[in-house]
């Protein structure tokens, strides 16, 4: 929230923000309405508890009615004592499942989210603001729907229907708690928007610090080799005590307004003792008739439940500030509001990419026109084409001059093309543009419809397991049979067999524990073993000597049969086995 932005503008970010908060607890709102029925309910029978105790000490003290009159006050007071905690403990009950169940879809919603604006995107992101998104951002809206929300629902019922018991017995005293009510929204409304503001400063210091941690994690040897060990934790230790300082603040300010609710809410009781305490002496007669013992307790016991609903809504007010403040770190991050259903994420269906394990936006699949200059592809039998790229030009988000340009080439299904040129040329540039990871600036991309497409990049990310962990990230339900070929067409097994445990060897993350060449492979399998339709490879044979080469390419010869390949390679064997080769064209003056 800029803080240059006019305050009508603030405001309806506000009320947007709060709209989406309440958006996410649609699926829930059954329970979440029984849970602050319940706690209303439960506030509710504060009024037949007071005049149970008024009544009976009424008729003991002064009625002289004897043991007689107990029973019955006694009876109400008993089942009140015995309702009240039980709707509480049922309302709270019901609440944390609530509350549980928002923050479990919210975690899986922004993942969604994060995973449906793609592996361009998520290469812009930083992987510990991501995590803090889903952790503490996440915990910070709970609160909200624990606390807030419940609250907000026994303040505007709790003290209305006070109110009305009391102005029935005493309208003086009902008048002094309608004056004295609105103090409590006033002031929360006064420190809300500070505590709000301190709040995101908070979570956004909070991601920053957790962003540079989590950096500094993966990069602990370089750091080491470096020497650089003290400065970087000098530099945890700042963003530390920004954290402290920020939320410091925050807990000032919830102090601060928790004192002055307090305050306000004590002198108010106080009126209504010293009102009470001066009519019985004889000294203040505002009624004109006698003020009986039971009046004054019930409206006595009454009136610090009153505010108690409007003080548990002030303590949980700053709950409602955090939470927006969350939502507008989440805003920040994705440039708007995701849209979160109640979905399961296990139960979409996502094409994802066995190479990265990220999933692949298509590219256009409308039917493709005849573009000019086709450069060449190997066709086997004539076929409709599966790949047309068409006048198409390409550029790296901030780079001031295009990648590629006027790009136009036909692949026909079942066809192999090799891209050949200079590194840095923009073969895979082009093949991220294949893949749907990143868009056209001008022209038209067109896959046929239906096409499943894996793409195996120079640096896959391997993940902490074994190698086959990793190979089964893209195609979780295939055998071992089907992961044992995969693997031997890619020639992993080749170096697999020398490991201490196989494809059952654990490696670390960004495959830790493999060369390049055997980390290019173990990505080559994961692709291979999706079964693609159209297979995107981006220099799979560097590194590896010709005879492992003549190897692999011959396996995926036999392995691949109608599955269309392009290839980005610097290799004469590679080229002679795609059949066909393109030569990417470099425009003047590139500067990714």
């Amino acid at each position: 929230m800029s803080p240059s932005l006019p305050a009508t503008d603030v405001a309806a970010q506000r009320r947007q923000r709060g709209r989406w908060l309440d958006a996410r607890l649609a699926p829930f709102r059954g329970r979440h309405r029984a849970a602050s029925a319940c706690i209303v309910l439960a506030g509710w029978l504060w009024i037949p508890q007071a005049a149970a105790i008024a009544w009976a000490l009424d008729a003991v003290l002064f009625a002289h009615a004897g043991l007689a009159a107990l029973p019955a006050p006694l009876g109400l007071l008993a089942a009140t004592l015995i309702a009240r905690p039980l709707l509480t403990w049922i309302g709270q009950r019901l609440q944390a499942d609530v509350v549980e169940s928002v923050l479990a879809q919210l975690r899986v919603g922004l993942a969604r989210a994060a995973a449906d604006r793609g592996p361009l995107w998520l290469r812009g992101q930083r992987s510990g603001a991501l995590v803090a998104l889903s952790t503490g951002h996440v915990d910070a809206t709970a609160g909200y729907y624990g606390g807030y929300l419940t609250a907000r629902a026994e303040t505007m019922a709790v003290p209305l229907a006070i109110l009305v018991a009391v102005f029935a017995v005493d309208w003086i005293v009902g008048l002094v708690l309608l004056l004295t009510a609105p103090l409590a929204p006033f002031f929360m409304m006064l420190i809300g928007m500070g505590a709000e503001n301190a709040g995101r400063r908070q979570l956004a210091a909070l991601a920053r610090a957790g962003a540079h941690f989590t950096d500094r994690l993966r990069g602990l040897d370089l750091i080491r080799v470096y020497g650089r060990g003290e400065a970087e934790l000098a530099q945890v230790g700042e963003a530390t005590e920004t954290i402290r300082v920020r939320s410091m603040r925050v807990l000032r300010i919830a102090f601060l307004s928790s004192a002055v609710l307090e305050f306000f809410a004590s002198v108010s009781v106080a009126l209504v003792a010293v009102y009470f305490g001066f009519t019985y002496l004889g000294m203040l007669d505002l009624r004109g008739e006698t003020l009986s013992l039971s009046t004054g307790l019930f409206c006595l016991l009454l009136a610090p439940e009153f505010y108690a609903p409007m003080r548990r809504l002030a303590a949980n007010y700053h709950d409602r500030a955090n939470a927006l403040a969350a939502v507008a770190e989440i805003e920040a991050t994705f440039d708007g509001l995701p849209e979160i259903d109640a979905e399961p994420l296990a139960s979409r269906r996502m094409d994802a990419d066995p190479a990265e394990g990220q999933a692949v936006p298509r590219p256009s699949a409308s039917p493709a026109s005849e573009p000019p200059g086709d450069q060449g592809a190997k066709a086997r039998s004539p076929a409709r084409p599966l790949v047309s790229v068409a006048n198409v030009v390409l550029r790296h988000p901030g780079a001031r001059a295009p990648a590629l340009q006027d790009v136009s080439l036909q692949v026909p299904a079942g066809g192999r093309l090799a891209l050949v040129g200079p590194s840095g040329s923009g073969k895979s540039t082009l093949l991220d543009a294949l893949a749907g990871w990143l868009p056209a600036e001008t022209g038209r991309i067109d896959v046929a419809p239906g096409t499943r497409i894996a793409l195996a990049s120079q640096r896959p990310w391997l993940f902490h397991g074994s190698i086959a962990d990793n190979l089964r990230i893209g195609a979780p339900d295939a055998s071992d049979v089907e992961l044992a070929e995969a693997a031997r067409v890619a020639q992993v097994t080749r170096f697999a067999a020398r490991l201490p445990d196989g494809l059952a060897t654990l490696i670390g993350e960004r495959g830790f524990g493999l060369s390049g060449g055997e980390a290019r492979r173990v990505a080559l399998a994961r692709a291979l073993l999706r079964r693609p339709r159209l297979l995107l490879l981006d220099e799979p044979t560097a590194f590896l000597d010709p005879g492992t080469e003549a190897d692999l390419l011959a396996a995926l010869d036999a392995y691949l049969d109608e599955c269309t390949v392009i290839v980005a390679t610097h290799s004469d064997a590679v080229v002679a086995w795609a059949g066909a080769s393109w030569q990417v064209p470099s425009p003047t003056g590139a500067a990714p």
